[in-house]
C-alpha cells in the first residue's frame, strides 16, 4: 500500500512541476519572447535548463524551508504530501488552462495553511509574514515600474534607441567555416541589449527554479520517500516538460495580450521583477514570480498612459485627454515636458489591456484560494 501511495505522490508531484513550467515559462520569457527576441521553442529550452541549475543551486534551502517552517515537519505524512501536492497542482491547472501565469508559491503555501489550520499546526507568525509580502511586493513592482514608465521611460527611449530592426539578428556565415554575424539592419547596440533582455530572462528562470522546484517536491523530500536530489531532478523534468507544452499559452498572455513589448519595455520589467524576487528570496519570502513580473508590465504600461495628467488625476481615475503607445512608440530625440505630447489615435488600452489584467488578478487569489479551502476540508473530515 506504502508502494502504490509512493508511486501516487511522485505522479502528483510530476504534476505539479509540469503546472509550474507551464507558468513560470510564461513569467521568465514572456516579455522576451512578446518582443520578438526569442522564439518559443528556444524559451523552453532555456527554461528547463536554468530551471534546473537554480533547483539544484539555492533550491536545496528552498525545498528544506517548504518542508517544515509553515506547518511542523511531522505533518508531511505521505498521504498528506500527495494531497497537498494534489491541490496546488490542480488550482495551478485551471489557471493554466486559461492562459494565466499562476502565483505557484502563493498556491503551495495555500495549500500548505490548509493542512495546518485543519489540524492546528500552523505557524501564525511564519503566515502572517508571508501574507504581507504578498501584499506589499506587487505594489513596490507597480509603482517602480509606473515612476519608470510615466518620468524616466522616454528619455531612456530617446536615449538608449533599442528598436528592434527589420530582419534577422544574427545571420550564419557559411563562407569557409560557419560563423554567426550580425543581421544586414543590426546595429552592436541592438545585439547588445538583446543579449542582456535575454540575460535577464535567464536569471528569472534560474530563479524560478531555485524556488518553484521546492513546490513540487518539498514535502515528499521532507518525509523521506525522496532524497533531496531524486526531488530536483524530478521537480526540474517536470518543470521542463510544462515548458515545451502548456507555457504556450502564458507566453501569449504575458508577451502579448497584457501589452506589446519592445526591447526596452522587456528590459526594464525584467530587471525589476527579477531585483524584486532576489531580494524576497534572500529574505526567506516564497516568492511570487509571476505577481511581480506582471504587476511591472502593468505599472509601467499604467505610468506611459498618465503622463498627459498630473499625478493626482491620475490616481483620481481621470482619463487621459492625450495618449501615446510609449510602449512601442519610435524614439525621439527630444521628449516633450509632461502634458505637451503629441496627440496620436492610440488610446492608454492601448499600452496594457485592463480586461487581461483584471483576468490575472483574478486566478491570482483563486489559485490559493482554491488549494488552501480544499486542503482545509479534506483533513478537517479525514486527517491523514
Amino acid at each position: 500500500m506504502v508502494e502504490i501511495l509512493l508511486v501516487v505522490g511522485l505522479l502528483v508531484a510530476a504534476f505539479v512541476g509540469f503546472n509550474i513550467g507551464g507558468s513560470s515559462t510564461g513569467v521568465a520569457f514572456g516579455p522576451a519572447v512578446g518582443s520578438g527576441l526569442l522564439s518559443k521553442l528556444l524559451a523552453a529550452t532555456l527554461m528547463t535548463a536554468f530551471a534546473l541549475l537554480g533547483a539544484w543551486t539555492a533550491g536545496r534551502e528552498v525545498i528544506k524551508t517548504m518542508g517544515g517552517q509553515i506547518v511542523p515537519q511531522s505533518e508531511f505524512t505521505l498521504a498528506a504530501s500527495v494531497a497537498v501536492l494534489f491541490f496546488v497542482g490542480l488550482a495551478l491547472l485551471i489557471s493554466n488552462t486559461f492562459g494565466v501565469p499562476a502565483s505557484t508559491s502563493m498556491t503551495a503555501v495555500g495549500a500548505i495553511a490548509g493542512l495546518g489550520v485543519a489540524t492546528g499546526t500552523l505557524d501564525e507568525g511564519v503566515m502572517l509574514e508571508i501574507v504581507s509580502w504578498w501584499i506589499v511586493a506587487p505594489v513596490i513592482a507597480f509603482w517602480i515600474c509606473a515612476m519608470v514608465g510615466r518620468y524616466v521611460y522616454p528619455y531612456l527611449d530617446a536615449t538608449l534607441k533599442l528598436d528592434s530592426s527589420p530582419g534577422p539578428l544574427v545571420e550564419l556565415d557559411r563562407d569557409g567555416f560557419p560563423t554567426p554575424t550580425l543581421g544586414p539592419n543590426t546595429t552592436p547596440r541592438e545585439a547588445g541589449s538583446t543579449v542582456l533582455v535575454v540575460a535577464i530572462a535567464c536569471y528569472m528562470a534560474y530563479s524560478a527554479g531555485a524556488s518553484n522546484a521546492a513546490n513540487a517536491v518539498a514535502p515528499l523530500v521532507g518525509n523521506g520517500a525522496l532524497g533531496i536530489n531524486e526531488g530536483i531532478l524530478l521537480g526540474a523534468g517536470a518543470i521542463g516538460l510544462g515548458a515545451f507544452t502548456i507555457a504556450r499559452r502564458t507566453l501569449d498572455t504575458v508577451g502579448n495580450d497584457l501589452t506589446e513589448l519592445p526591447i526596452l519595455a522587456a528590459l526594464i520589467v525584467e530587471t525589476v521583477s527579477a531585483s524584486l524576487i532576489a531580494f524576497l528570496s534572500y529574505i526567506g519570502i516564497p516568492a511570487s514570480l509571476a505577481v511581480s513580473a506582471t504587476m511591472c508590465i502593468v505599472g509601467l504600461g499604467w505610468g506611459r498612459a498618465t503622463r498627459t495628467v498630473t499625478i493626482g488625476e491620475a490616481l483620481g481615475g481621470k482619463t487621459p485627454e492625450m495618449s501615446v503607445n510609449a510602449l512601442t512608440t519610435e524614439t525621439r530625440e527630444d521628449v516633450p515636458p509632461m502634458g505637451q505630447e503629441e496627440e496620436t489615435d492610440l488610446a492608454g488600452s492601448d499600452l496594457f489591456d485592463p480586461g487581461t489584467t483584471g483576468r490575472v488578478i483574478f486566478f491570482w487569489l483563486l489559485t490559493p484560494s482554491l488549494s488552501a479551502l480544499a486542503s482545509y476540508a479534506l483533513f478537517s473530515v479525514s486527517p491523514i
